[in-house]
């Protein structure tokens, strides 16, 4: 198997995020980790077809290796809404086949996708035919009432057969009646057994599992299991510090000194002053900002400054440095 850029970078991955993975959130992680690859949020096939590009797809080229989510069950609209994304210059195309939200059932994509696994592979297949780079897919184990021991395998043998090389499994069922969103991250119980087991029924694919894993100690065990990526979601981006800042050593073995957060938030400055010389406004960027310090003194006063002040008319870096230096007198 030959190894792309972003399937290096698998090893360690951000999750696609709805509402958290924007581009201001990967070039924060991006600052935090060299070597993990990033994700964005996801976006819909027509919307890529039809809605602002550049708003959508545009992104900065500190992010590489930077994948782009899309989501969609048509394999015409897949393959266009691919060859529009690539040509921005991602180093992966993913398709969601994992998300439970209501929205994404009425649209026919997402995890109610695990029922109709010819129907993903047709996508897949269109997709591929119009990325020159590498198309992924995440995933559930399954759904609702389905048997995940029988429909896992199947899903995974079915999809890769039309091409997929590179799956990142989310390891629990999406219940897609009676259970919202944020209760379907939560209450399907973790099967970490079943999807160790898919990387010795399955040695050719590239498998990185999902779900409920909090700590770098967390990821290393699962990669010395056997599996050869993990994603990690809600920790990465509500203590990035304690996963990011760490991972290029202890995930990819890198001999780079780590930086620290408040050389992190120092980083941003720059970016935030670019951000808002193009008109943007300074929350968009230290919404993203607010765990960057979880669990360290002052953690609590940065949060709450940057909460009340970013929203502010005019607020500008000053606002970063004063939450800043009220961090670092509470670590004198």
């Amino acid at each position: 198997m030959s190894l792309t850029a972003a399937t290096t970078a698998a090893r360690l991955s951000v999750a696609p995020m709805m509402d958290w993975t924007d581009r201001h959130c990967r070039y924060l992680h991006r600052l935090m980790s060299r070597e993990a690859l990033l994700y964005t949020e996801m976006v819909t096939a027509p919307a890529v077809i039809h809605g602002d590009r550049d708003r959508l797809l545009g992104f900065d080229a500190a992010e590489h290796p930077v994948a782009l989510q899309l989501g969609g069950s048509d394999p015409a609209e897949l393959a266009e809404a691919t060859r529009i994304a690539a040509s921005y210059g991602y180093d992966e195309i993913n398709l969601n086949v994992g998300c439970p939200s209501d929205r994404v059932q009425s649209g026919c994509f997402g995890a109610v996708l695990m029922e109709r696994p010819g129907l993903v592979a047709d996508c897949v297949a269109a997709m591929i035919a119009a990325s020159p780079v590498e198309v992924t897919v995440k995933c559930r184990i399954g759904v609702d009432d389905q048997n995940p021991q029988e429909v896992l395998p199947a899903f995974l043998e079915t999809v890769s057969a039309a091409g997929v090389r590179r799956f990142a499994v989310h390891a629990r069922k999406a219940w897609l009646q009676g259970l919202s969103p944020k209760e379907n991250r939560d209450i399907p119980p973790l099967d970490y057994p079943l999807v160790h087991a898919m990387t010795r029924a399955f040695p050719d694919l590239h498998l990185s599992i999902n779900g409920g894993i909090t700590t770098l100690e967390e990821a290393q065990a699962h990669l010395a299991a056997g599996m050869d990526g993990v994603m990690i979601g809600r920790a990465a981006y509500h203590t990035p510090a304690d996963i990011l800042l760490f991972a290029d050593r202890d995930i990819f073995g890198a001999a780079t000194p780590p930086r620290t957060a408040e050389q992190v938030a120092q980083a941003m400055l720059p970016y935030i002053e670019a951000h808002l010389q193009a008109g943007g406004r300074l929350h968009q960027v230290t919404r993203h900002m607010l765990g960057l310090f979880a669990g360290r003194p002052g953690a609590r006063g940065w949060k709450r400054y940057l909460s009340e002040n970013a929203h502010r008319d005019g607020a500008g870096p000053e606002v970063v440095e004063h939450a800043l230096a009220e961090v670092t007198a509470r670590a004198a």
